[in-house]
This record gives structure tokens, C-alpha cells and sequence, in this order.
């Protein structure tokens, strides 16, 4: 190649000549003919796919194929114009790219020009004397912050919807994990599916009973009728133990400042447990012992016995417990936790788009009952609908509950008892007379010579001399 097919300045515009504008050769290219090579890259796979086209199918069909026009070149057109589209797609690709590192490479090099003239000590200074005082960008910074925070939040309800959405989708089968959820699942205590008995195909009937432990709840929850008095001991407990926590920590501080070591966990509950005594005792009628430091003995005489209602005939505004219960009952003590729970019912509701016509809030009996519709006559509600009922047990609501249960218990195993030995005598009755002869017929029979031939010889006793346990009916 000739100096005078050269192109001597970038103002040369040519298709073919090398390294012109516009042209599709390179210098770095020398002597490779591109379409050259592209013509053969193009007929190596046209030729790739018409063998296998030939080989799978049937010679019938290729002849009716090549009816409209050789198959060859059509594939060859496809290919060729896929071809120049993928390549002018990677061509802009890479020139955008390549002009976006050639930019930033020039604004870097005049930088570095622009600084040559400014002392580097200087520049340092101004960056540490750049603070709120003198540079104040707080409030824009703030602002930024805002608006970050404000889409941040639009981000995050929009993933959370479709979340919930997508966990919707997956769970649409009579599934017990639809409600078991991570280390929660331990509260179910029965979540039963059923197939509706008028629509099995499209409606189930679902029963979720949960259980949560006072101790897991944010505010405990009090039964109604709990007195004033125990409230107080709650509260006395709780301060006590966060009195004692902070000895702890400060103790901890102590020994760090002295450069001993630290306690470890079982050290920090014997610490606590030795503690306890410095703030309680056993003496309850001592008015100066140490469990009335806190809350006087004769106040708390006062509202002994008190919950949560007062006879209105001995109702006085000005006693003592009158305001100490009022006291009590600004600050929420007795319904705190319970509104927590249906506060936090409502809102998984409301999140979840899930409305309720009929809420009825019982606060002394401590129940709550949501349903969807208002109406309780099956035959003008849909198929799908939804009720809840939460319940609250104290200690000793649970206690009374099991013990009447023991006596249902009782009752019905005293009935079962007595049908089985009316039934036992009608059938004993049945068989004289009438050759029936039964299990216990022949077992009466053979007892003597089980007892000779098999028990004497094992030394075991009989069947009818161990005692019962289980008859197969109940527990003797």
C-alpha cells in the first residue's frame, strides 16, 4: 500500500479507505479485507444450518421449502442482516463507552493542570477548614437526605407490596405454613383446613387457634378484675430490676477503670441474684422493711383488695385508693397491653387491604370479634369471608377453666361407664339360654389348665390376677 492512499487528516471521508471517517477498514487491519472475512463467516454457518436442515428432514419437504426461493439464501439474508445489526449495536456500544473514558481522561489531565498552580497545602487547608460554619451545606445536605428518605420508603412499600402480592400467589393452597411464620411458628397451637362442605373446589374452612406468652409481649396484658395492688407490685418489681441493672453496669465500669476483668455472663446473675436483697424482703407486716422503700406499707394496705370498679356507695373522690387508682388508670396500666394487641390486629388488617364491617370490643371480658360483614346469616354472605376472635386467659381464668373441665370430664366418664354396664349386663343376658359362648366363656374355661400346662411353668401369674390399667374403655 502506496503513502499516497493514506489518509492525511481526520477531514478525509471515505467508506473504504483505511482509518478514514466513516470508513469500515482500519490500519490496524494491514492487509485483511473484511467483507471478505465476514462473507466467509457468513457461509460457514448458512452451510452449518442447511446440513442439518437436510439431514432431519424429509426430501418431500425440502422440495416444497425451495418452492418460494432457494432456502440457502434466505438464510444467508438472516443471517447477514442479524449479522450487521449485532456488529452496529457493539460498534455505537463501544464508541459511546470509548468516548465517555476520553472525556473523563481529558477532565482528569486539565485538573491536573489547574492545580499545578495552587500550593497542594492550600487545597488540603480548605478541606479541613470546610465545616458547618464556614461552608454550610447542612440544610441542603439535610434536604437530600429528605428526599432520598422519602423514595427510600416509596421503594420499600412498593417491595413490600409485591411481596406480599407474590407470597399471596404461593400460598394459595391448603397449606398450614401460610400462617407459620419463621421462629413464630411455636404460637400456633391448631391450624386445621377443610374443604367447604357446599364448595369444596373453591372455598376452605380454615380454624387458627395462637397462643403468646405474656413474656414475649412488649406491655403485658392484665385480666380486668386484677387489683390495684398487684399492679403496683408490677411496677415496684420492674423498677427494681432496672435499679439493679444499672448497679450492674456501673459495677462493670469499675472493674474496666481498675483493669480487672470483665465478668461473664454467669458472674453477671450471681451479681444480680445478691443484689435482690438489698431492695426486698420477706417481712411483709414491717413497715420499715426494705420492700416498702419504695411504696409505703400503709398505702398499700389502702388499696388492698381494690380492682377495677368501686362500689359507688363507698365511692369518695377525696380517700387515698380512690386516687391512687386513678393514678393508675391515667397512665393505662390495666389496658395497655390488650390495646396493644388489638391496635396491632387492626393495623396487619388494614395493611393487608383486609376490611371489617363489625368490631366489638368487650374491655372488662377482655374479647375482641372482628368480622368481615355485619350480617351472620350464611345464606346472604359470600363464600369467602373471614372472622376473628381473641380472647385473653389470666393464670386464674385458667386454672377455673381447667377445673371445670375436670368436672365435665368427670360427668361424661360417670355416663360412658353407665352405658357400658347396662349394655354389659343386656348382652350377659342375651346368652343364656342360647349356646353363645364368647371370648370370656372360653377363657373362663381354659383358666385352670392355662394355670397347669403354660403359668406353672414360667412362674408368670394369670391373666385375670395382673392388675388393669386400660379396659379398653378408660383409665381404671
Amino acid at each position: 500500500m502506496g503513502s499516497i492512499d493514506l489518509p492525511k487528516s481526520p477531514m478525509v471521508f471515505h467508506p473504504e479507505k483505511h482509518s478514514a471517517v466513516g470508513s469500515r477498514n482500519s490500519l490496524a487491519q494491514e492487509s485483511r479485507d473484511q467483507q471478505i472475512e465476514v462473507d466467509r463467516l457468513l457461509e460457514e454457518e448458512v452451510d452449518k444450518v442447511m446440513n442439518h436442515v437436510s439431514a432431519k428432514l424429509p426430501q418431500e419437504v425440502l422440495q416444497r421449502l425451495e418452492v418460494m426461493g432457494g432456502l440457502k439464501e434466505k438464510v444467508y439474508n438472516y443471517f447477514n442482516q442479524n449479522y450487521q445489526n449485532m456488529f452496529n449495536r457493539y460498534i455505537v456500544t463501544a464508541e459511546d463507552e470509548m468516548v465517555k473514558k476520553v472525556r473523563n481522561f481529558i477532565d482528569m489531565e486539565e485538573m491536573k493542570v489547574l492545580t499545578r498552580y495552587t500550593p497542594k497545602d492550600i487545597a488540603s487547608l480548605l478541606n479541613e477548614v470546610g465545616g458547618m460554619d464556614r461552608f454550610n451545606t447542612g440544610e441542603i445536605e439535610k434536604s437530600i437526605v429528605n428526599m432520598y428518605g422519602h423514595l427510600q420508603g416509596h421503594i420499600q412499600r412498593g417491595v413490600n407490596d409485591l411481596e406480599n402480592v407474590t407470597n399471596s400467589l404461593l400460598r394459595q393452597k391448603t397449606d398450614v405454613g401460610a400462617f407459620i411464620r419463621g421462629e413464630n411458628a411455636y404460637s400456633v397451637v391448631k391450624c386445621s383446613f377443610k374443604d367447604n362442605l357446599y364448595k369444596p373446589k373453591t372455598v376452605s374452612d380454615v380454624k387458627l387457634s395462637v397462643n403468646i406468652l405474656d413474656s414475649e409481649l412488649i406491655s403485658p396484658i392484665f385480666h380486668y378484675q386484677v387489683t390495684v395492688e398487684y399492679l403496683i407490685k408490677d411496677l415496684i418489681s420492674k423498677h427494681i430490676i432496672d435499679v439493679i441493672d444499672k448497679e450492674i453496669e456501673n459495677y462493670k465500669e469499675q472493674l474496666i477503670d481498675a483493669g480487672k476483668d470483665e465478668l461473664s455472663d454467669s458472674e453477671v446473675l450471681f451479681e444480680r441474684l445478691k443484689r435482690v436483697e438489698n431492695w426486698t424482703e420477706d417481712e411483709k407486716e414491717n413497715p420499715k422493711s426494705k420492700r416498702y422503700s419504695i411504696f409505703s406499707k400503709s398505702l398499700m394496705e389502702r388499696v388492698e383488695g381494690l380492682r377495677a370498679e368501686i362500689d359507688p356507695a363507698e365511692f369518695d373522690q377525696l380517700n387515698v385508693r380512690e386516687n391512687l387508682k386513678k393514678i393508675m388508670d391515667i397512665e393505662n396500666i390495666r389496658s395497655r397491653g390488650y390495646n396493644t394487641a388489638i391496635n396491632s390486629i387492626t393495623s396487619i388488617l388494614d395493611t393487608s387491604k383486609m376490611g371489617y364491617q363489625y368490631i366489638e370490643n368487650l374491655k372488662n371480658a377482655r374479647e375482641l370479634t372482628i368480622r368481615e360483614y355485619e350480617d351472620t346469616d350464611s345464606s346472604h354472605l359470600p363464600d369467602e369471608r373471614y372472622s376473628i376472635r381473641m380472647i385473653y386467659y389470666d393464670n386464674a381464668q385458667l386454672i377455673e377453666e381447667r377445673k371445670a373441665y375436670d368436672v365435665q370430664l368427670t360427668s361424661f366418664q360417670v355416663e360412658v361407664q353407665h352405658i357400658y354396664d347396662v349394655l354389659d349386663r343386656l348382652y350377659a343376658n342375651s346368652k343364656f339360654m342360647r349356646r353363645i359362648t364368647d371370648f370370656e366363656d372360653l377363657a373362663r374355661i381354659y383358666k385352670n389348665k392355662i394355670k397347669t400346662k403354660i403359668k406353672a411353668k414360667t412362674g408368670d401369674p394369670l391373666y385375670e390376677e395382673i392388675d388393669k390399667a386400660w379396659d379398653e374403655i378408660s383409665f381404671v
